[in-house]
């Protein structure tokens, strides 16, 4: 093949990009404010009477974070709570704290009580076991699965049920703010918020033909406890790796009503420090979103690679690749400014968009490599065996 036809094709693929970045681009800046956000001041008001949720909370080894999770469930007004906390077989103060929190003098209208697992069962994942476990120690209408390090706002489970309540939906997710601190996390994080209009429509959700679109978030999966017992629970997904994915999957694929609201500051996480915590954290994910298929996951890497860094290479190729490559950072840079009131991460960070697509293909494979080579994966002190997670992972597409 000579270079002017390799020119043309680059031309060729270059301009595709870039109306395919001007498309989805266009349908998600028109879509997206139709999600709810449950931050306005409509959804501040509480039912009269609302019903009884349980929030189950499974930790294992968050001494720094677990007593400040706890605190901020228990302030929460406008809700009773029954509060689970599962202390997964922690090897520091994380069980002795939630007991301390428990054996205080009651000062709310909500109940504390900790559950301690000594071992793990054959055939189970940590998180998974101690949610399903949680979840027989209680009969609430509603369930709340959530995780040890989440910062709650006295208003934001009230203001949750009576939405859920008020639209008869079945299963519902709050986006968490996540709280970033440096240049590295905001350039990730950023990055992921804009690539997630390919893998995810958000307005669709609700929609129950739309049986690709469905979401899982392990911070904040609410779900009514027919439905949790419809799907199976997490007794069915004992040794999934993305287990809240997976959720949402079944919930969606199961027929039940599913929606996704926004919520700037109502629940936030210090999900990861630094570029390294978020490297590691998504170290144990990637190669499980791709089933274990290293065949998929190579291929998502070429995919990534077409449509994120093909883009700025243009820049570098003639006059009318610069064109199509201007365009492609245009959108890029919508979405950024789009993003940013909820993530609060400036539209300028869109330049480092090829930096962060780098950091995120070689973290799918790093996780690849580091899976295979393990022959399983580590998460929390423990090793899962891959072809156990391989015989039990289900599909999410």
């Amino acid at each position: 093949m000579t270079l002017a036809l390799l020119h043309t094709a680059f031309l060729v693929i270059n301009w595709i990009v870039a109306v395919a970045w001007l498309w989805r681009t266009a349908e998600a800046l028109r879509h997206l404010p139709s999600v709810p956000d449950l931050g306005q001041s409509r959804y501040a008001q509480p039912l009269p009477a609302m019903p009884l949720l349980a929030v189950i909370v499974p930790a294992r080894n968050e001494e720094r974070a677990i007593e400040a999770t706890l605190r901020s469930l228990l302030a929460s007004q406008g809700v009773t709570l029954d509060i689970l906390a599962i202390d997964d077989r922690s090897t520091d103060a994380t069980g002795a704290i939630m007991d301390r929190i428990a054996a205080e003098p009651a000062s709310s209208p909500h109940t504390l009580r900790v559950l301690h697992v000594e071992s793990l069962p054959d055939g189970w994942l940590g998180k998974t076991h101690a949610m399903a476990l949680a979840a027989r120690q209680t009969t609430a209408p509603w369930l709340l699965f959530t995780d040890g390090d989440v910062l709650f706002r006295r208003d934001a489970l009230a203001r949750a049920l009576s939405f859920v309540e008020q639209s008869r939906d079945d299963h519902l997710v709050l986006f968490p703010t996540l709280l970033l601190r440096g240049a590295g996390e905001r350039m990730l994080i950023s990055m992921f918020q804009t690539l997630s209009i390919w893998s995810s429509r958000p307005w669709r959700i609700p929609h129950p033909r739309a049986k690709r679109d469905f979401i899982g978030i392990g911070a904040f999966n609410l779900v009514r406890r027919e439905t949790y017992k419809a799907v199976g629970g997490f007794e069915g997904l004992r040794m999934e790796v993305l287990e809240d994915v997976r959720f949402g999957y079944l919930i969606k694929r199961g027929g039940h009503r599913q929606r996704v609201v926004f919520g700037p500051g109502l629940i936030s996480i210090r999900w990861a420090e630094g570029v390294r915590g978020i490297v590691d954290n998504l170290t144990k994910n990637f190669f499980a979103i791709f089933r274990f298929n290293i065949a998929k996951t190579l291929a998502a890497c070429a995919g990534l690679a077409v449509l994120c860094l093909l883009p700025f290479a243009g820049f570098f190729a003639g006059r009318a690749a610069a064109f199509a490559s201007v365009l492609t950072l245009l959108m890029v840079f919508r979405l950024y400014r789009w993003f940013s009131r909820y993530s609060g991460v400036a539209p300028r960070y869109a330049l480092l968009f090829p930096v962060a697509a780098c950091l995120l293909i070689f973290t799918i494979l790093r996780s690849t490599v580091v899976t295979l080579a393990r022959g399983g994966v580590v998460w929390r002190g423990t090793f899962y065996p891959l072809r156990e997670l391989r015989k039990r992972a289900g599909p999410l597409w």
